[in-house]
């Protein structure tokens, strides 16, 4: 695998002499380097140039950083903007987990088929496929405070109308398919306009603590989500559970019109969509710990996650339960990685870095197939949950190592190519899906995450061999 290098100005390429090594070094590159992409780096020693908020927190990781975590998160919630986005986040995912369970749940009652249920949830990754890319330009060029009006408004019109579908009796799984596409819209926009702005918002200096936060949040919504979506589901039925879905939208959309319109996008004049986002893919493909970042997000969201999909199915044959029970089972590493959001958020000051983007990477895939063999329920919650320890870093540092490395004129857009990323989900939710109506879920579940395992430890053995090249 050829790496592209920096070009003559005077920039050596990242040493990565590890496969875990931090993620800072290329924030902190000397003045005036640039990459063939054109893009200049920013000095971070001085001159005329002014640091960005990120570029600040990644420079101050050298020197002890002021205050406490405690006080970070006190200095965070009394940020106005912050606070409003994280509030946001945190409502719009809990409708999006509640959601995409019911949706499965009445799914898989109605065709009996987990390859049906994977169709549907595919749905909802699909935009970030097509689009994640392009929305991380689109947050570059317009204003990301009207991108997200428009984008939770299409989230409480989707929930609407399945509820008044499902109401009125004339609900089919493609009309659910159709409402994922629609949702899928405001998920692909997810991370390059409110994640990008919740760490804007936040004080140079909180910049990791701000992304554990709002990451632990998302933790938490994906452990009520499922919750809630189980026993709505069960007690109340699917129309409620949509209405209920479409009114806090309709809340978070109230959220969005308080937030300070961010200044102006600069717009880089000539350069087009397609220009700017292999602009970005050069810069990743320069950088180790982007590189990284990308390729251990491909392995996660089309190896690992993909176990969500078939959770109605495994629940039912393997231990014979649905509804809330599997509810309460999609909640478990989401509430794992809710304990190990709350230790990055208030524990020792932890530095961006790839180190642990890949252990919890690495520890996840292995429980997950742990949960393939658990002869019980309890067993197989208790796994998850433990896995949910390594998500909670893998999703921390998925962001605080973009926002520390990229350049801040490309972050978006970087951080777009990472939601196409994760929008590649589909390719593993319908493998999982035709693997468990073959073999069945629990032989899905093992292959799924013997695959993704392997896939790791070949991107560490590449990288480690391109870091002794370089």
């Amino acid at each position: 695998m050829s790496i592209p290098r920096l070009n003559g100005a005077g920039v050596a390429p990242h040493p990565l002499t590890k496969p875990f090594a931090g993620c800072g070094d290329l924030a902190r590159a000397r003045s005036g380097g640039t990459f063939r992409s054109g893009i200049t780096l920013r000095s971070t020693m001085g001159g005329n140039d002014q640091m960005s908020p990120a570029g600040a927190a990644a420079s101050a990781g050298a020197r002890p950083a002021a205050g406490q975590p405690r006080g970070a998160i006190l200095r965070l919630l009394r940020t106005p903007d912050f606070r409003r986005l994280w509030l946001l986040g945190g409502i719009a995912n809990a409708m999006r987990w509640l959601e995409m369970l019911a949706a499965s749940l009445w799914t898989f009652e109605v065709t009996q088929s987990a390859l049906a249920v994977a169709a549907v949830t595919m749905m909802r990754a699909l935009p970030m496929l097509l689009l994640g890319a392009v929305a991380g330009v689109l947050a570059e060029r317009f204003d990301r405070r009207r991108l997200l009006v428009f984008l939770q408004s299409t989230s409480a019109a989707g929930a609407g109308a399945v509820a008044i579908l499902a109401a009125l009796g004339w609900l089919a799984p493609w009309h659910l398919m159709g409402q994922g596409l629609l949702a899928g819209l405001a998920w692909a926009g997810e991370m390059a306009t409110r994640r990008r702005m919740v760490a804007d918002a936040a004080p140079p200096e909180d910049l990791v603590s701000a992304v554990a936060l709002d990451t632990m949040t998302g933790s938490t919504t994906r452990a009520i989500g499922p919750l809630l979506g189980g026993a709505l589901f069960q007690w109340v039925g699917l129309p409620v559970a949509a209405g209920i879905a479409c009114a806090f939208h309709l809340a978070a959309l109230l959220l969005v019109l308080r937030v300070t319109p961010p200044p102006r996008p600069a717009r880089a004049g000539g350069r087009g969509a397609l220009a700017g986002i292999a602009e970005a893919a050069r810069l990743v493909a320069a950088t180790p710990a982007l590189r990284m970042v990308i390729l251990v997000t491909l392995v996660m969201n089309v190896f690992a996650f993909a176990y969500g999909a078939i959770l109605p199915a495994f629940g039912a044959i393997a231990f014979g339960v649905s509804g809330a029970a599997v509810g309460l089972l999609a909640a478990a590493e989401p509430l794992g990685a809710l304990v190990g959001g709350l230790w990055l958020a208030l524990g020792p000051r932890t530095r961006p870095g790839t180190g642990p983007l890949v252990a919890g990477s690495l520890l996840f895939l292995v429980l997950m197939m742990g949960v393939a063999f658990s002869p019980s329920y309890l067993l197989a919650w208790a796994l998850l949950a433990l896995g949910g320890l390594g998500t909670a870093r893998f999703g921390a540092m998925q962001t605080s190592v973009v926002m520390t490395t990229a350049p801040v004129e490309i972050r978006s857009r970087v951080l777009g190519l990472v939601t196409t990323c994760i929008g590649m989900s589909p390719v593993g939710v319908l493998t999982i899906g035709a693997l468990s109506d073959a073999f069945g879920p629990r032989l899905a579940i093992l292959v799924m995450g013997g695959t993704g395992l392997t896939w790791m430890l070949l991107i560490l053995i590449a990288e480690r061999r391109a870091a002794l090249r370089a």
